[in-house]
């Protein structure tokens, strides 16, 4: 039996309305607009029409259709939803494609810092009539307001930028060469090479040293901000609330997680040297003894050798294997193209579909290319790593025809390490934060740096926390990507009076709405 509709999800993960006869269904990537898939439905429902695709509305199974049809409000060069249903006279809510000519900077939208190019009220109040006035204000970095969100007397909404650009460049960290921040950025590159370089010849005292210090200057970053940092979800959250507005009644969406879970948990480990490997069963066996299991990604070329038999010894215990870059030299991404080959070999050898970078190094256009079936290299927002940042994500994503699986616990080295914490309040207080929002908390730890046994108590308290928690999916990082691509291959339908979901996801989705029903 199907779910009833859920009452309390309301953390960014939003719909628009309706199931018409044509329906967008399949996100291909959450950095760009994707190519949605259309499925022919014969039954009438309220709903949005668009007159191009909105990456938004696919990542969430906002049941939508595409159609051609004329804008009114004389906003001919405007993108547009139309909602028409239960209603005289259609309302609207365009987005302007902006000018790729234009300037992309920094704004404030609320307390939500946005990334990207906006048309500024400057250069667009001579196109409006006198029906529409300013809704929200975007404010640049100085606090001057330049910007506005437009509401118009029939109800229909105008955005000054286009949806999908100002989410991708957030989720795709592109925010750190817009606004002015390309040369801190350059600056943070060349620094990482240089410690890279001269990592090998450095005492380990001295790493740590050097790295507690830098932690300082890190600390003081103003985006991401750390531990949480909820732009991302808030801008999406401020979007959907638009079509909400528009539409007058709450908007359905396919929920984020199977059956009753209302969040993920999802443990990992990253096995960086000898120490680690021939301590693999101290983690292991305390897991087992909570009730949990976990992934491990090692490393095929470095200081130990991979025992065949414990690989398939973790995979028959219901634990995951996954590949850790080749030499966690720092350099397995920037050398990907001669290190991939050998990297996949070692992935069929291991039965792995995840990988995960060394150092959580990456980037955002050779990721795809990896050929794994999900990665998991990009924190939330952390800004203590070598490559500090984050996609501002508490959720998968796909990046490309690849599922992004976001860090979003602070990894035990910075914790315990760098920045001298001694308990798992840190933990706790996050996870139960993404709890309350429906996230995913996915955590690193490390046999290597987790052998004491106060951080080994403090991660055994951690799991203890979560164990009786009906509402939280204990979940392997494959176990997530694959419900995340049935999901994104499910969607709503209008069958007579309610909501229903189709597809791969049917027996487990839920139908969700937001605002959530009263």
């Amino acid at each position: 039996m199907r779910p009833a509709p859920s009452d309390n999800w309301t953390d960014g993960r939003f719909a628009g309305p309706a199931a018409p006869r044509t329906l967008v269904t399949l996100s291909e990537t959450a950095l760009r607009a994707s190519r949605p898939r259309v499925r022919e439905e014969q039954a009438p429902a309220p709903c949005f029409e668009a007159s191009r695709p909105l990456g938004l509305f696919d990542e969430f199974r906002v049941p939508y259709s595409l159609g051609a049809f004329e804008p009114a409000h004389s906003l001919h060069d405007c993108a547009a939803l139309r909602w028409s249903w239960a209603t005289e006279t259609p309302r609207f809510v365009y987005w302007l494609p902006a000018d790729p000519a234009a300037h992309a900077g920094e704004y404030r939208l609320r307390d939500t810092a946005v990334f990207g190019r906006v048309l500024l009220d400057a250069s667009i109040r001579e196109q409006l009539d006198d029906g529409w006035s300013p809704l929200e204000t975007l404010d640049a970095t100085d606090g001057r307001p330049v910007a506005s969100i437009w509401a118009h007397a029939d109800g229909s909404v105008l955005l000054p930028f286009d949806p999908d650009e100002l989410i991708g460049n957030l989720r795709g960290e592109r925010y750190r060469t817009i606004g002015g921040r390309q040369s801190s950025s350059r600056l943070t590159g060349f620094a990482r090479r240089v410690y890279y370089l001269v990592r090998p010849v450095v005492p380990r005292r001295l790493q740590i040293a050097l790295r507690r210090r830098f932690a300082r200057v890190q600390a003081r970053a103003s985006f991401p901000r750390w531990p949480v940092e909820p732009s991302l979800h808030d801008l999406q959250e401020l979007i959907l609330g638009v079509c909400a507005r528009v539409a007058g009644q709450p908007l359905p969406m396919l929920s984020a997680w199977p059956g009753d879970f209302r969040w993920a948990l999802v443990l990992t480990h990253d096995v960086e040297r000898r120490v680690g490997y021939e301590s693999i069963h101290v983690l292991r066996d305390l897991e087992l003894r909570c009730g949990y299991r976990s992934a491990w990604n090692l490393v095929p070329r470095r200081d130990y050798d991979v025992d065949a038999e414990l690989v398939q010894e973790l995979r028959d215990g219901g634990f995951e294997v996954g590949v850790h870059g080749l030499h966690h030299d720092g350099r397995d991404i920037e050398c990907l193209r001669e290190r991939l080959g050998e990297i996949r070999d070692w992935a069929t050898q291991w039965g792995s579909t995840g990988f995960r970078a060394p150092a959580l190094h990456r980037d955002w256009e050779v990721m795809p290319q990896l050929g794994f079936d999900h990665d998991s290299s990009v924190p939330d927002t952390d800004p203590y790593e070598p490559m500090p940042g984050g996609c501002c994500s508490r959720l998968p994503f796909f990046v490309g025809d690849m599922v992004e699986l976001p860090v979003t616990l602070a990894q035990d080295h910075g914790l315990f390490v760098i920045l001298e914490h001694d308990d798992e309040a840190a933990w706790l207080e996050k996870a139960r934060y993404l709890r309350g929002r429906g996230g995913m908390s996915l955590l690193i730890t490390h046999p290597d740096y987790m052998l004491e046994e106060a951080r080994l108590a403090a991660y055994e308290r951690f799991l203890t926390e979560f164990h009786d928690d009906l509402t939280a999916w204990r979940a392997l990082p494959a176990d997530v990507a694959a419900w995340w691509r049935r999901r994104a291959e499910s969607w709503l339908a209008w069958e007579g009076c309610a909501w229903a979901v189709h597809g791969p996801a049917a027996d487990e989705a839920r139908v969700d709405y937001f605002p959530s029903r009263p």
